[in-house]
């Protein structure tokens, strides 16, 4: 039987989503997770990280330290693939270590932007993987080969709810405190429909981001200022008539983990334009907005005609094409062919 070693961050239950998906292809694998900005995040290491002035010189040593985990990882897999996600914590001469014996590939589970310490290991591995359209061009202008990997849906996480109780009106689940526009859009929704249930999960305000910003925070009853798991997601989705997606300012050509989890669920979704995401869904199984208007006309068509037929349809093709198994059987077609694939 083949063998992976899955290399990422722990965060979002995305490494059970890539270790479920290559076992079900018939392979072995085993999970070495790292936490950022530093490996290990938790104890006192949060605080000291907060409190340092010298937070490049702490993720230095956490990166040279979690070499040696990495490498004992593989010692014990002796894998024929290192999948690696994001790849943050990883040196490249550990990468160059990985390929005397196997082959290796690198997602980029985020944009490029959000990621400096990866740019540089996209010569040291054999395929490398964008979820963002923009950043497979910028490196290929670098002169690197790369190719488009969107993101995916946890199918065993999301999915329909029979008989779930439609409470909510209108959701928005993610993380505000960092995007202006989601501040921005989901105020004017609140401002356009006073009269409906919403509820938006996700930091707005962090406590720990000022005490008194977060006292003063606005619409204490929607914006409920805390984050969600992804089991709590699924069963807010299922309670929603509408669900608001929203990307960040910098993705302009992809598709966020919301697109595919939302439709995954079995809600109704409005979400921005963009290419990637209008050409999955060409037939109006999600409602797609380029401005206020359009948003406000969409979310008013899910609150007053049936859109379940649309929902179905988009949580059809989600569950079938954009799960996390879709995408490792691409990323182990990239590398080793069409056979492997389909073991």
């Amino acid at each position: 039987m083949s063998k992976v070693l899955i290399i990422g961050p722990n965060y979002f239950n995305f490494l059970s989503a890539v270790e479920t998906a290559y076992r079900e292809l018939g392979w072995e694998a085993c999970v070495c997770g790292y936490d950022t900005p530093v490996h290990p995040y938790k104890g006192l290491a949060p605080l000291r990280y907060k409190l340092s002035r010298q937070r490049e010189a702490l993720v230095q040593k956490s990166r040279a330290a979690f070499r040696e985990q990495a490498l004992q990882a593989f010692d014990q897999a002796r894998p024929d693939l290192v999948f690696i996600m994001n790849g943050d914590m990883l040196e490249t001469a550990t990468l160059d270590l990985f390929r005397e014996t196997a082959k290796v590939a690198l997602w980029l589970f985020d944009s490029r932007t959000k990621l400096p310490a990866s740019l540089g290991h996209a010569g040291h591995v054999d395929a490398l993987f964008c979820f963002e359209q923009d950043d497979v061009a910028w490196f290929r202008s670098q002169g690197e080969q790369a190719s488009f990997l969107p993101q995916a849906c946890d199918t065993a996480r999301y999915f329909p709810i029979p008989g779930a109780r439609k409470d909510i009106d209108i959701l928005f689940v993610g993380n505000l405190y960092y995007s202006p526009r989601r501040k921005a859009l989901t105020e004017a929704v609140i401002g356009h429909f006073p009269d409906r249930r919403i509820e938006i999960y996700g930091w707005y305000q962090p406590w720990f981001k000022g005490l008194g910003k977060w006292l003063r925070r606005p619409h204490k009853a929607i914006y409920k200022n805390v984050n969600v798991s992804s089991e709590e997601a699924n069963r807010l989705y299922n309670r929603a008539k509408v669900v608001l997606n929203i990307h960040q300012e910098h993705q302009r050509d992809g598709a966020n983990p919301r697109v595919f989890e939302i439709c995954g669920s079995g809600a109704w979704q409005v979400c921005d334009r963009n290419p990637y995401v209008a050409s999955l869904f060409p037939d109006g199984e999600v409602g797609l907005y380029s401005d206020e208007q359009e948003l406000f006309a969409q979310i008013a068509c899910g609150l007053d005609a049936d859109t379940s037929a649309q929902a179905a349809a988009a949580c059809r093709r989600v569950r079938s094409e954009h799960s996390f198994r879709n995408r490792m059987e691409q990323v182990l077609t990239t590398v080793f062919g069409p056979s492997e694939a389909s073991v």
